[in-house]
């Protein structure tokens, strides 16, 4: 099926029919990706004395699970600033829309000391003078292991603040990423890329001009087979009221722009 959408007097046309999954799918597996070292999700059917809520085990005529996870740490998910703030904020409050034109990036992090570092440098490169909506920043190189990682205690590389602060300077209100964060994992709590892009000054009282209705996007992983540039991008989440939830990000390539 397909359908035009209009944004700023462009008119662009898409293939609902070939959606471009980017999420990484939560399993109770070994495979499953890891952060902030937690151990493996755990999907394990109800049990009520000798019932089993499982239909191959006999007892159950439903298969009836429970899941215990982590949305920061055991798969793609997407946050809002009450991820960092005194007070709650809930992402299914604040994203209340879930369409959005995207520009995919490629960027290979750059080397600084011990770290890798994406900065505003490149980021202001792979944009040009293109201001997205979303934006997807695919890290290099694109190995397919990133879809089943162990983070914890490996320096994954990260977004420098002033690339975040330039992301929210241009207008960009939604950024997805491939990493874990797009902070340094041990950074002293800092949480300066955070920080930055949702224009947080102090986690205890809100400035006015917090961005509420801006997301981050993490864990992420946009395969060789989807080249950079403009997307339909639909971000979908679960309807949890925390600072972030499990999501399925989806992209669809896009033509005419007239």
């Amino acid at each position: 099926m397909k359908a035009t959408i209009h944004h700023n007097n462009l008119s662009f046309q898409i293939d609902l029919s070939k959606p471009l999954d980017i999420s990484i799918p939560l399993s109770d597996s070994d495979a499953n990706p890891i952060a902030w070292y937690l151990g493996k999700p755990q999907i394990e059917p109800v049990r009520v004395g000798d019932w089993v809520g499982r239909v191959s085990e006999g007892s159950s005529s439903t298969n009836f699970n429970n899941i215990f996870f982590n949305p920061h740490g055991h798969g793609t998910h997407t946050e809002c600033l009450g991820h960092i703030t005194n007070d709650f904020y809930s992402v299914n409050k604040h994203l209340t829309q879930f369409f959005f034109l995207a520009e995919v990036v490629s960027v290979q992090p750059e080397v600084v000391g011990e770290d890798l570092v994406i900065s505003e440098v490149q980021i202001r490169e792979r944009l040009s003078e293109k201001i997205p909506e979303a934006l997807v920043i695919r890290t290099l190189p694109n190995a397919a292991s990133k879809r089943t990682v162990k983070y914890s205690n490996t320096n994954p590389p990260y977004l420098h603040h002033d690339a975040a602060a330039f992301l929210r300077e241009s207008g960009v209100r939604h950024l997805l990423i491939d990493l874990p964060s797009v902070d340094r994992e041990h950074d002293e709590g800092k949480l300066l890329a955070h920080k930055a892009f949702w224009n947080v000054t102090d986690v205890k009282i809100l400035n006015p001009d917090a961005r509420l209705d801006c997301t981050i996007t993490e864990l992420i992983f946009v395969g060789d087979e989807i080249p950079d540039g403009i997307y339909l991008l639909n971000l979908q989440i679960a309807p949890f009221e925390n600072d972030a939830s499990p999501s399925k990000p989806v992209l669809y390539a896009v033509t005419g722009g007239t």
